[in-house]
């Protein structure tokens, strides 16, 4: 399909590219709409899945009682596909930033039950109906809440792998959360769909407002439930009236009553590779140069971290759009199917090291 595993070379890399040359995910039907990735983009925010996955919920309550939603998927209807066991893989879905749930988003999650694994979506606090009991929400790139929800999943699956995709701007919250534990990820692969990796230039560019506004919609929506809780904290007028992603990120997280700080202090602080060097778990990273949201890849791809560690695989394709990657088939994305082949391949990659090293399997 045209497609390029850019990453250093290692054993690892070898055996990547020899299970995704043989997958026929990568050998998908042609794109549908080779001019027009923003319309499909726009169907990507908007269209609901069918059919519609049935969640059970799961509140988590934080160290300074805020709370995060874990959402099981359980199938359409409430069948539950695939017959996950107890050492059935746990793969955790991290949506945008906006907290947004795609359709696509859930249908890897559907695409995944079939296939074994045991999906979850993480929402952040006040995103997707989750409860806000605290008078802040989780900055583009601080991994805390992450951490606490990785941690009590390892805890709720002591022996299954564990696993995490994210999608998006979304990635910012993965690529910090790997970056700052190292090899105490807990996880053992990751995969980020279409991922932002520059998150100030990104909010600094100018995006496309068929992708802007509605998530712009959607978070002041979800927000105005919490008005009265978070007018302590941010100047409300000020939060609804933003007109771009950058001025909502600013009114919460720069310019709020109790501490104040710049929009350069505050990317310092989290910008999603800020600590790239130190992660230590395998990680895909699926990109087109026809994204319209992250921008040209000469510009939006940080090359040089996929020639110089060991640990990132740039799989980029000519087109696919921001988080699309469609084939033909109805309500089929081939990227979904990449990003499962990888997960079986890093498996089949650890079982072989295990055994030809001598290895007992962590428990």
């Amino acid at each position: 399909g045209r497609c390029r595993l850019l990453c250093k070379p290692s054993a690892l890399a070898q055996h990547l590219v020899r299970s995704l040359g043989r997958s026929a995910a990568l050998r998908g039907g042609r794109w549908p709409w080779p001019r027009w990735p923003q319309l499909q983009m726009l169907q990507q925010l908007l269209q609901p899945p069918e059919p519609e996955p049935v969640v059970a919920r799961e509140l988590l309550q934080l160290s300074d009682a805020g709370l995060v939603a874990l959402d099981w998927l359980v199938g359409p209807w409430g069948a539950v596909g695939g017959g996950g066991g107890v050492c059935s893989p746990v793969l955790l879905l991290i949506p945008n930033a906006a907290g947004k749930v795609t359709v696509g988003l859930l249908q890897l999650g559907l695409r995944a039950l079939e296939r074994g694994f045991i999906p979850v979506i993480f929402n952040r606090r006040g995103h997707n109906g989750c409860p806000l009991t605290t008078p802040r929400l989780q900055p583009f790139g601080d991994p805390g809440d992450l951490r606490e929800a990785v941690t009590y999943l390892r805890c709720r699956h002591p022996t299954a792998s564990l696993l995490a995709v994210s999608e998006g701007s979304g990635s910012g919250l993965l690529f910090a959360y790997l970056g700052e534990s190292g090899s105490s990820s807990r996880l053992a692969a990751a995969a980020c769909l279409s991922p932002i990796f520059r998150g100030r230039d990104w909010f600094e560019a100018a995006m496309p407002w068929l992708y802007e506004w509605p998530l712009l919609l959607h978070l002041k929506q979800g927000l105005s439930r919490y008005a009265g809780s978070l007018a302590e904290a941010v100047d409300m007028d000020r939060l609804l009236g933003s007109r771009s992603l950058r001025e909502l990120e600013e009114s919460l997280f720069c310019r709020t009553r109790s501490r104040p700080t710049s929009w350069e202090v505050y990317w310092e602080r989290n910008e999603p590779l800020r600590d790239a060097d130190e992660a230590a778990v395998p990680v895909l990273c699926l990109c087109s140069a026809d994204d319209p949201v992250r921008g040209p890849p000469a510009r939006s791809l940080p090359m040089e971290l996929f020639r110089s560690s060991p640990y990132f695989f740039l799989l980029l394709t000519p087109r696919g759009g921001h988080c699309g990657f469609p084939r033909r088939a109805p309500g089929r994305c081939w990227g979904h199917e990449a990003v499962l082949e990888y997960f079986r391949a890093m498996a089949e990659f650890l079982r072989t090291e295990e055994r030809r090293k001598g290895l007992p399997r962590p428990r």
